[in-house]
């Protein structure tokens, strides 16, 4: 239906020469997609780099048989079309052109890969009345369907060694990437504006005035901090990673930690407000201290001196300016 509003042709329209090249098509991509996720795990994870070139490798070992068949019945011309020529089928999403893609992201998106193209040949395979052509389509949708599960066998075939050490790449990259300036930023919005805020709320007594002092401190030390870690470190020598995720994480944190205890002065009474904000610095400072524990791998009672104290401090200075 309205066919003519689109230059696309339909899946149904196909004919089985076109079925045909649409596969080896869709073969070709895969098989590239997989090979460009091995060049960029080499280095780091070169085990897992060996399963995506292994599925490449199938991946072409599909389009040559496809290749054949259509040599057979069709002759040696392959007619170019494409998953963006065809109404309705399934599209790679090109998420995976991202240059600092997660490894996780990576396997993820080839177990979706496998399954959209499993459906693929199931349809294509219904669709056709060549014998033969119906058996290597079926053949090829049970190699797709098993080809997740061979994934995860090559994945496991890797020794204990290997896989621990990629495993340990991943978290530290992480870690460097997104925990360690999102911290930085949490630690600087929350303990920074604590002074400002309580120094406002204490002198004027009124919620209104001070929430606009804590939004106005959150929101400029987020840009502050976002700019200033993403501009500090290209990551290319230190392998930090992508300075627009690591400025991003720091920018957020930094806003989230100050508006934290900046929030509760929408409440019109001041010391209820008061009492509220009071709570919620209590609760930053442990969980900052909790995410150094937790990733940073610093003793939690030395976070907790340095962090709780540290912002009990600022705390103080900030009540006894602002009631004096």
């Amino acid at each position: 239906m309205f066919s003519f509003l689109t230059t696309r042709k339909r899946f149904a329209d196909l004919t089985e020469q076109e079925v045909l090249a649409l596969a080896i098509s869709s073969e070709e991509d895969d098989a590239r997609i997989y090979r460009g996720f091995a060049e960029r795990l080499r280095g780091d994870f070169p085990g897992t780099a060996g399963v995506f070139e292994q599925m490449a490798a199938e991946e072409d070992g599909h389009r040559q048989r496809l290749i054949e068949r259509h040599k057979a019945r069709f002759g040696e011309v392959i007619p170019l079309i494409r998953r963006e020529h065809v109404s309705g089928f399934y599209a790679r999403k090109p998420v995976w052109l991202a240059e600092n893609l997660p490894l996780e992201r990576m396997r993820g998106l080839a177990s979706e890969m496998e399954q959209q193209a499993e459906r693929f040949y199931v349809l294509a395979a219904a669709r056709t009345r060549d014998a033969d052509t119906r058996k290597l389509l079926g053949d090829l949708a049970a190699a797709e369907r098993g080809h997740e599960q061979k994934a995860e066998a090559l994945e496991g075939g890797l020794d204990a060694g290997v896989r621990g050490a990629e495993e340990a790449t991943a978290h530290r990259q992480f870690v460097l990437t997104w925990v360690q300036p999102g911290l930085a930023g949490l630690m600087d919005g929350s303990v920074s504006t604590l002074a400002p805020i309580f120094a406002t709320a204490f002198a004027t007594q009124d919620p209104w005035t001070t929430f606009l002092v804590g939004l106005a401190a959150s929101v400029g030390a987020g840009i502050s901090m976002g700019f200033t870690e993403a501009a500090s470190d290209d990551g290319q020598l230190s392998g930090r990673g992508s300075p627009f995720k690591r400025g991003f994480a720091s920018g957020v944190m930094t806003a989230l930690g100050g508006l934290g205890h900046a929030l509760p002065y929408l409440i019109p009474h001041f010391w209820t407000a008061t009492v509220i904000a009071l709570m919620v610095v209590f609760v930053e400072l442990w969980a900052i201290a909790w995410i150094q524990n937790r990733y940073m791998e610093t003793p939690f009672f030395r976070a907790a001196m340095q962090v709780v104290l540290g912002g009990a401090l600022v705390l103080a200075a900030g009540i006894l300016i602002g009631g004096g």
